[in-house]
């Protein structure tokens, strides 16, 4: 069983920059594909950003590409979701995720198994 841990959240003037944190429980962390995604009020969670195992592949969602970084410390089990030039579209519940040992990075909800309870990110005009 893994448990996730998101810290980092808050509420920043649009230009801002906030950095997300999210721990994991768990030795299958470092053989994990980890991913960030949100969830305005009234709509869908979605993907924003994911990260391989070894952290030299990254993927990112065109709404965040240039502003949003993922990285990650395997000697932590911490994955990282550093975002830049903050808008008020960024407004959202941050939620980290795990997908099993030895997958590949995924898009969707449906392939990740392992979920945090989420962080509140507000972003104002």
């Amino acid at each position: 069983q893994v448990q996730l841990v998101e810290s980092g959240g808050g509420s920043v003037q649009a230009g801002g920059s906030l950095r997300l944190s999210c721990v994991a429980s768990g030795r299958a962390f470092s053989s994990s594909v980890m991913g960030w995604f949100r969830q305005a009020p009234g709509k869908e969670r979605v993907f924003v950003a994911g990260i391989s195992w070894s952290g030299l592949r990254v993927y990112y969602a065109d709404s965040v590409k240039g502003r949003f970084t993922i990285s990650r410390d395997n000697t932590e089990n911490t994955v990282y979701l550093q975002m830049n030039s903050l808008e008020p579209e960024d407004t959202a519940a941050y939620y980290c995720a795990a997908r099993v040992p030895y997958t590949g990075v995924a898009y969707s909800i449906q392939e990740y198994a392992y979920w945090g309870q989420g962080t509140q990110v507000t972003v104002s005009s």
